[in-house]
């Protein structure tokens, strides 16, 4: 199967946890992987007036991958969709941080654009509002279905 791992924002700004990054790391190293980074920019999302706080405006992406986007907001750029649809993939794998903010943002714009999201359950940390990500996991479930763990990928790839 023709897939694609998306990373989204696991960048230090939000201090993911070491087992999520090794954890994107291992399941990166087998297939072709992005990411998006969320950069601040009051001019574009205004996070510190609305929110009272806001990401960093300089960052990076913790885990090697074949391309970075730079995004100022909670969804990925036309740009990173677009590149993910000419990538002719079959399905688009999700990880990363906020599962149900930012993750679950990818996942509309993904879904919407016709591109087969399918979350990675064990790869993603909730916002503080639910570190766990069990809200967000179950918010995916009900608007996509489609859930899969790293493991499962790997052997999928293996096979």
């Amino acid at each position: 199967m023709r897939q694609v791992l998306l990373i989204v924002d696991v960048q230090s700004t939000f201090s993911p946890p070491e087992w999520l990054v090794d954890g994107i790391r291992v399941l990166s190293a087998h297939i072709p992987s992005i990411a998006s980074v969320e950069l601040h920019d009051e001019q574009v999302t205004p996070f510190q007036r609305q929110l009272g706080w806001h990401p960093a405006s300089e960052d990076e992406c913790l885990v090697e991958v074949d391309q970075v986007f730079i995004k100022h907001g909670y969804g990925p750029t036309p740009e990173m969709l677009a590149y993910i649809a000419q990538l002719g993939v079959e399905r688009v794998l999700v990880c990363g941080l906020q599962t149900e903010t930012c993750v679950l943002a990818a996942g509309f714009a993904l879904f919407d654009a016709g591109l087969n999201p399918t979350l990675v359950t064990d790869l993603t940390v909730g916002s503080s509002l639910d570190r766990s990500g069990k809200l967000g996991r179950e918010l995916w479930r009900h608007h996509f279905g489609q859930v899969t763990t790293a493991a499962e990928v790997i052997a999928g790839i293996r096979a």
